[in-house]
């Protein structure tokens, strides 16, 4: 059974970059949506956005955007976001682990060992943070007999992306949603882990501004950061919504089969055929 309506949803990780457009997109549809981050004022990051201009933003296109500042490193503060969201809803209908530290060395060139490490940070807010984030949600979705979570991830999970570490948190979080998947089944839960695009996030759009030319082939198939939370949402009213539990998705892939396209009318092209296939994970279950 899909969920079509009348949502309850947590992003994570939404000041700005993916998880803010997910948010949009998601808000969009009329579901109240909790956007968590770190980013209190402009100014506060280098690059724009606040927790509070993402829920404004919901608002204004038909959702309830709820902003809630957290730091994904803090179990303590995950703990009081989903009682937050009990309090004042009683349930969770979608999951969106999303938060993710980006170390300033990720993109450097060059061997893991002439890197920092400071990289291992995203194992801290991307790894686990999403087991936490799902660990504490876990109950509100369990009581609804339905329900989505969803980790946001990339093809860095099968090839050679930004060294051993980002791979490293990719894959982890892929295995995760597989073995979560596993858990949540007999509640009617579904989970699954998205692999993205290249996204036209502020980050990203800064570099291509940066540097035009190292970008070129590439810019023209980027996808906005609100086609994911289109896909989600595709997702999330599909009635065969928990036969793709458990799996890793490539989000260009399955928003063609959902009939989902990008904000530009565009269907974004999968990055399959070049940057490698989504795991295919056993179904023995050894407890």
């Amino acid at each position: 059974m899909g969920l079509s309506s009348d949502r309850v949803v947590v992003v994570t990780g939404a000041s700005r970059g993916a998880g803010k457009g997910i948010a949009l997109a998601l808000g969009a549809t009329g579901a109240k949506v909790y956007v968590t981050g770190r980013t209190k004022s402009e100014g506060d990051s280098p690059l724009p956005g606040t927790v509070f201009a993402t829920a404004e933003e919901i608002t204004r296109r038909g959702g309830v955007g709820m902003p809630v500042v957290v730091d994904h490193g803090d179990d303590a503060q995950v703990r009081a976001l989903f009682e937050q969201v009990r309090a004042e809803n009683g349930r969770l209908d979608i999951l969106v682990n999303n938060a993710l530290v980006v170390p300033d060395a990720l993109t450097m060139k060059g061997p893991f060992w002439d890197k920092p490490l400071s990289l291992l940070d995203l194992f801290d807010v991307g790894m686990r943070s999403s087991y936490v984030s799902t660990y504490y949600a876990a109950p509100l979705l369990v009581a609804n007999g339905a329900g989505l979570v969803v980790n946001t991830s990339s093809f860095g999970g099968a090839c050679y992306m930004h060294g051993p570490a980002y791979g490293a948190g990719k894959a982890a979080v892929d295995k995760m949603a597989h073995d979560m998947a596993v858990d949540f089944r007999p509640f009617g839960v579904a989970v699954v882990s998205i692999w993205m695009g290249l996204l036209k996030t502020e980050r990203t759009l800064a570099a291509f501004a940066a540097n035009p030319g190292a970008y070129e082939g590439l810019a023209a198939t980027a996808e906005s950061p609100e086609f994911t939370g289109r896909v989600i949402d595709a997702l999330a009213r599909d009635p065969e919504m928990m036969q793709r539990s458990g799996r890793v998705l490539i989000g260009a892939e399955i928003g063609a089969e959902l009939g989902v396209r990008d904000i530009d009318d565009r269907q974004p092209p999968s990055h399959r055929p070049f940057l490698g296939n989504p795991p295919d994970f056993a179904d023995a279950v050894v407890d």
